[in-house]
């Protein structure tokens, strides 16, 4: 391994393989027809897999860039059948509070497409649900240190593990019950960590049924200058 000195801090040299413009073109397309079979699946079955995928689902996750790499970012896993409970009955009781008092009637309109209820049952029913904290700051011996584009950097993370999710041939949803500081109390994080996201990770189950959504096209998401 090739070590340059940059001030004063050792800088490896940077090797992977880069492509002709042919290949590249045909590599893009057909990750892109790929990534564009997942979907959001909430029918996850209770099948169980070695956690080890996950961890290496997590690995994937952290992999991601970082404002001064400081990866701010907790992932915790959850199998345990009697916290799962407690997270899903009070994830339950924010959602229904959500769609009966907070929601505003557009909102609910925007939902009836893709068929969503105050009801959660993967939080129980997926073997592992993955709670996501983001770092707000660091201790270092009773010290605060800062963290950099934290919402940034944990987004982008959750953008790899979704991806990682997918290659593993599992499914999940991104589940967002808010107010989630719940999830804090349960699983008894420390201050300088707030729930970013939850997601169940399993395998589908052997039926099921997504809306039919059509994704925005080049022209729409794109503008070159």
């Amino acid at each position: 391994m090739e070590v340059k000195d940059i001030n004063g801090f050792p800088h490896v040299k940077y090797d992977r393989e880069t492509y002709e413009e042919d290949e590249a073109l045909r590599r893009s397309s057909e990750f892109y027809e790929w990534m564009d079979k997942r979907r959001t699946v909430r029918d996850i079955s209770d099948k169980h897999f070695p956690i080890e995928i996950i961890e290496n689902i997590l690995l994937t996750a952290s992999s991601a860039p970082s404002g001064a790499h400081k990866q701010p970012w907790t992932f915790c896993v959850v199998s345990n059948d009697e916290i799962k409970s407690k997270i899903r009955e009070a994830a339950e009781k924010e959602e229904y509070d959500s769609y009966h008092r907070r929601m505003s009637e557009r909102w609910l309109k925007d939902l009836e497409p893709i068929g969503t209820d105050w009801h959660k049952p993967f939080i129980t029913t997926a073997p592992y649900i993955i709670i996501v904290f983001k770092k707000v700051y660091e201790t270092t011996e009773g010290e605060k240190a800062n963290n950099y584009y934290v919402n940034e950097s944990v987004g982008i993370a959750c953008g790899f593990l979704l991806a990682a999710i997918h290659n593993a041939g599992l499914v999940t949803v991104t589940h967002t019950p808010s107010p989630m500081n719940f999830l804090s109390k349960i699983l008894d994080r420390p201050a300088n960590e707030r729930p970013y996201l939850l997601l169940p990770v399993g395998y589908p189950e052997q039926d099921v049924f997504v809306p039919k959504l059509d994704r925005k096209g080049i022209d729409e998401i794109m503008k070159v200058y």
